[in-house]
């Protein structure tokens, strides 16, 4: 498998609106990851969940090194550019045998940012399979109008507002991104995307990192975070936020909780409901 986007990997991403997989992390740092998170979900008695799940690369300086990835950021430097901020991560964990589902969606309509120049990164750190529930995604579905949706706040639904698409969606066209742990798939703010429960018995483990060009503006507040994870920021469009100096650092997380109070008020603009699921 390739480890950097070539010139046939990124004509894909520009014409499906995604790409996989990308090698970036060998076996045995994919389960180093993984083992350092499993500590601190045992150290706190409870499986990662609520805020914790959102922008954690504040938090951990293990998460921060991932966000700035070296293979990461140049796949993603060859589609928006060399300015390049992290806006969020997010971890997707669904147990085994579990009943959690991400409903088809697109990212962009509740994003409040001004550019389809958004590139999702998604960081497997165990197996992402069809059995587990790997991404499926709408190839092409970036390049069509934004499809309409409902908030349902299903119980099961692991998105935010319980979002999802509101017309029925053609299954029969849909591409499965399975990766092995440490691979990553890219895909684009506007791509229909969706993930099935997992009914494997090991815990299925994604990081997805959301990277923006500096230039990007965000249309719904005016005090929304990131990070400068490559080149420079001249445009100073977010408040930019630190690196973590080490996990529990008391002032990272006064910071973690504003930046993910920012990212809530977003996310949940006009909805009708609010739950803490980030």
């Amino acid at each position: 498998m390739a480890r950097t986007l070539d010139s046939a990997g990124l004509e894909q991403y520009r014409a499906a609106g995604y790409y996989h997989p990308l090698d970036i992390l060998s076996a045995a740092e994919a389960a180093a990851c993984r083992d350092k998170l499993e500590a601190i979900e045992r150290a706190q008695g409870h499986p990662i969940t609520g805020p914790q799940r959102s922008k954690s690369h504040l938090l951990y300086p293990w998460v921060d090194e991932l966000v700035r990835h070296p293979a990461i950021l140049d796949a993603v430097e060859a589609i928006i550019g060399p300015d390049i901020l992290c806006w969020n991560s997010v971890w997707w964990i669904k147990e085994p045998m579990s009943d959690a589902y991400v409903a088809w969606h697109q990212d962009e309509r509740y994003v409040g940012l001004d550019t389809r120049d958004f590139v999702t990164a998604w960081l497997a750190l165990s197996p992402a399979t069809l059995a587990s529930g790997c991404m499926r995604i709408l190839p092409g579905s970036h390049r069509e109008p934004s499809l309409p949706h409902v908030d349902l706040f299903s119980e099961d639904n692991m998105l935010s507002r319980g979002q999802e698409i509101a017309v029925t969606v053609d299954e029969s066209r849909a591409v499965a991104m399975e990766l092995a742990p440490g691979q990553i798939s890219l895909h684009n703010v506007g791509l229909a995307h969706a993930s099935a429960p997992n009914r494997s018995a090991d815990r299925r483990i994604g990081l997805s990192l959301h990277y923006i060009p500096t230039s990007c503006r965000q249309l719904r507040i005016d005090d929304d975070t990131a990070t400068l994870v490559r080149g420079a920021d001249c445009y100073h469009h977010f408040k930019l936020l630190p690196r973590p100096v080490r996990d529990g650092d008391a002032e990272a997380v006064r910071l973690h909780t504003a930046a993910t109070d920012a990212f809530r008020a977003v996310v949940f603009k006009d909805a009708a409901r609010v739950r803490r699921r980030f």
